[in-house]
């Protein structure tokens, strides 16, 4: 069997390093794995020696913290939904079957979607960008910087600080005022049905 070496990756790509990963952690997992004599032996010299303090090789792990999933109610999406409907037809537009319109008709008609749309939001939410700076603009991520703001993209390889292009400067909702709902309102009807008499 020949090995053409000058065919072997001179990069590595992300499939070689999670393949390093996994070997690397096999290893270790390998040499933490006890040795059972050697064990047998530790635990018969312990108990001739019960009252000796036994120093701890290794030091203490703290405890991962179990992260807690909570129910989302769909309530407040719907309600979202509802406003949506009322003020910019969302649902109409999104539902309808758009290839009989030239694209003049579904610009209009995305016009008043998007005005409607703009409406419920700047009424019902305040919302402020997470990145102040203008997007295409060259920044840098320190060490420690909050993964759940700022999504990295591309190559991303390495650690922090991070040095890339802001593609998109984001959204945080800073403040949510939805109405409130009366006691036994159905949630799930978004847009009743019109009859006109």
């Amino acid at each position: 069997m020949n090995i053409d070496f000058s065919s072997m990756p001179s990069s590595l790509d992300m499939l070689h390093l999670i393949l390093a990963l996994v070997t690397a952690l096999l290893f270790v997992l390998l040499l933490k794995k006890p040795n059972t004599e050697n064990s047998s032996l530790i635990a018969e010299e312990e108990s001739l020696i019960p009252d000796a303090p036994i120093p701890s090789s290794a030091p203490e792990q703290p405890a991962i913290p179990q992260v807690q999933l909570k129910a989302a109610t769909p309530d407040s999406a719907l309600q979202l939904l509802t406003l949506l409907q009322q003020d910019a037809r969302f649902i109409d537009f999104v539902k309808e079957d758009l290839s009989d319109y030239s694209d003049a008709d579904i610009g209009a008609a995305a016009r008043v979607v998007h005005e409607g749309s703009k409406k419920t939001l700047d009424t019902y939410f305040t919302l402020d960008a997470i990145r102040s700076e203008d997007e295409e603009t060259r920044i840098s991520l320190p060490a420690g910087f909050n993964a759940s703001e700022v999504r990295l993209t591309g190559n991303v390889v390495g650690e922090a600080p991070f040095n890339g292009t802001l593609v998109h400067k984001g959204w945080k909702v800073s403040e949510a005022k939805l109405p409130k709902i009366s006691e036994g309102h159905d949630s799930t009807i978004v847009a009743p049905a019109e009859v006109e008499l």
